[in-house]
């Protein structure tokens, strides 16, 4: 696996688990929601920059991300 890729993967995780005990949910039913609204994707073609921030402002920008995919539904 590729530096990037793999660096890739653990900021994945490192959002999911935090934002799953933020939330008191489960990482898997983070994992889920996650998925069902693109945030995965979000979050890795975002890398570059979300990675250098602080992890409260990463999950403000995830509560962001959320919130703006729930209104649209």
């Amino acid at each position: 696996m590729r530096k990037q890729n793999q660096d890739i993967a653990y900021f994945l995780s490192f959002c999911i688990e935090q934002y799953a005990h933020r939330q008191k949910k489960t990482g898997a039913e983070t994992a889920t929601l996650f998925d069902q609204l693109g945030l995965l994707q979000y979050l890795a073609a975002h890398f570059d920059v979300l990675h250098s921030q602080s992890a409260q402002w990463i999950m403000e920008d995830i509560d962001d991300y959320i919130n703006i995919r729930k209104e649209r539904v």
